[in-house]
């Protein structure tokens, strides 16, 4: 009977071991340019416009803490989306901390866009600032919304100005003419604002004086340091007057103390030879 073989063991397939999990990647952080590459402002006259508005309100607000006043800053209102931008001539916003500066701004960081805008507009961006911009700002309620064409490309008259009404819309704000000057009036600011040839100028209807733009704050200040020069010169003048007038007196006491010393000498000598 012939013998049974054992069969041979067979061997256990390794297997191999389970793929390893992708390696989760932190996302990359999502970059907020402070630059869109366009110019400021369309031209010189636009650009001028903008600053002499724009330098008297930061003035205004120096001493706010808790004011910021910006111009043509990159302004992202969408977290997450830096396609979703737009860069104001000018706005002011009440609430944030004025510290430290920006170079963009964040609504969502910020928690509020701006009270108030301006943009000083011409017939290439009419169509921009009457359409995209009005409902933008009126979507990020911004309370009010001005216009203002420095060279009256399209709007005649050259301001214009809206508020925004409890319905979230945007009114009309009154523009008028007063004694041949057009004036409007921004009750977030508490200021009038004028139309000046190419400037617009604004008013404090409190102190009754129009804000004084950069170059007229450098002649008011270069006129005070005149006048200060000019007191200063005054006083040092009369010092030296009363320091003559002493010196004097002092030289007139001396001669008389001298004459008197010699007269009582002389005296001294006539009584000792009739002695």
């Amino acid at each position: 009977m012939p013998t049974t073989q054992p069969m041979p063991a067979r061997r256990q397939a390794l297997r191999a071991p389970p793929p390893k999990p992708p390696r989760r990647q932190a996302p990359a952080p999502i970059e907020y340019p402070d630059s869109d590459g366009k110019p400021m402002a369309e031209t010189p006259v636009h650009w001028h416009a903008t600053v002499d508005f724009a330098q008297p309100l930061m003035d205004r607000y120096a001493e706010r803490t808790d004011s910021y006043v910006g111009s043509d800053m990159l302004m992202y209102w969408r977290e997450g989306d830096p396609a979703k931008r737009v860069s104001p001539d000018v706005f002011v916003a009440f609430g944030p901390n004025k510290e430290p500066e920006r170079r963009i701004w964040k609504v969502w960081e910020e928690g509020t866009a701006a009270d108030f805008v301006l943009e000083v507009t011409s017939n290439s961006t009419k169509g921009r600032d009457e359409g995209f911009k009005a409902d933008l700002y009126a979507r990020l309620k911004v309370t009010e919304y001005w216009q203002f064409d420095p060279t009256e490309d399209y709007l005649r008259p050259s301001l214009k100005g809206r508020r925004l009404n409890a319905d979230g819309a945007y009114e009309p704000i009154p523009v008028e003419r007063r004694d041949g000057q057009l004036s409007g009036f921004s009750e977030v600011l508490g200021l009038e604002f004028r139309p000046d040839g190419p400037a617009l100028r604004l008013f404090d209807p409190v102190r009754g004086e129009l804000l004084p733009r950069f170059r007229e704050q450098s002649q008011i200040a270069d006129a005070a340091t005149a006048e200060r020069d000019a007191a200063q010169a005054e006083r040092d003048t009369a010092q030296a007057e009363r320091d003559a007038a002493l010196a004097a007196h002092r030289a007139e006491a001396e001669a008389r103390r001298a004459a008197e010393a010699r007269i009582a000498e002389l005296e001294r000598r006539l009584a000792a030879a009739d002695e």
